[in-house]
């Protein structure tokens, strides 16, 4: 049986406005005329002549955060415990075989920006695809905010898992889940615009924080999801490991069996 390779992750470019500005990567590309004459460094005596074409090795040096591009966050991202007083796992504590698992797609497009994506928006969506969540699976909410990548609007696109909702999807043994969007909650501006009018602290970062009472992983930054089918795929997201890390980057990958 053949297998499609799906590419679900965004490629970390420099200068796009679609992270806050402090997060925004930054490479510096060292062509091959500059790694030329590094190379004299590591071979003393050698020449440009001597090097295929007058060339010789590119190099890039990269700053970026650990939640830039398409990632996986960690517990230890929402709170230092989780599922009622465990230590929250870091990123390089996360057992592999989470990540490689049968995957789901759900499809919130008919949700406006800033909307919440709430228990019963999430069990229509399922009897609309006639699946029932199993444990291990990892779900994948399409919001439509990939649309918008590398543009400043995509910061405040897609709509956002609520609390409750998080926690509906968890309780069915799910640990890793994943959206199209700059944050599995809400995008921040709605959620602070609405802070400023009622005062109510419950609805900060609450996707994030209903791992402080069951721990679990989401994926941000994802894209193509469009490309899925509902169900009948596996999900492959390992993330780099980074000692004590809240997060890490990963490849997100797809295999549909044909």
């Amino acid at each position: 049986m053949a297998k499609r390779f799906i590419d679900l992750s965004i490629a970390i470019e420099p200068d796009l406005p679609s992270d806050p500005p402090d997060l925004i990567p930054k490479i510096e590309y060292l062509d091959h005329e500059t790694g030329a004459e590094s190379m004299k460094a590591f071979f003393p005596g050698i020449r440009k002549e001597d090097l295929p074409g007058g060339l010789g090795w590119a190099v890039e040096r990269v700053s970026l955060a650990t939640h830039s591009g398409t990632h996986l966050d960690a517990p230890y991202h929402y709170h230092p415990t989780m599922s009622k007083g465990q230590r929250s796992l870091t990123i390089d504590e996360i057992p592999l075989e989470w990540c490689y698992a049968p995957g789901v797609r759900l499809d919130f497009r008919h949700k406006a920006d800033g909307d919440r994506i709430m228990v019963d928006d999430i069990k229509a969506e399922l009897d609309r695809i006639g699946h029932d969540l199993r444990e291990g699976e990892i779900v994948l909410a399409r919001t439509g905010a990939a649309d918008w990548w590398g543009k400043p609007e995509y910061l405040v696109k897609g709509a956002g898992f609520t609390r409750e909702s998080t926690l509906w999807i968890l309780d069915h043994g799910i640990r890793i889940v994943g959206t199209d969007a700059w944050s599995w909650d809400r995008p921040l501006p709605f959620i602070a615009q609405e802070f400023q009018k009622t005062k109510d602290p419950s609805i900060i970062w609450e996707g994030h924080f209903a791992g402080i009472e069951r721990g679990y992983m989401h994926i941000e930054k994802l894209t193509n999801l469009e490309s899925l089918p509902d169900t009948g795929f596996t999900m492959c997201c390992f993330p780099i490991k980074i000692k004590g890390a809240s997060g890490g980057w990963i490849r997100a990958v797809a295999i549909v069996e044909e």
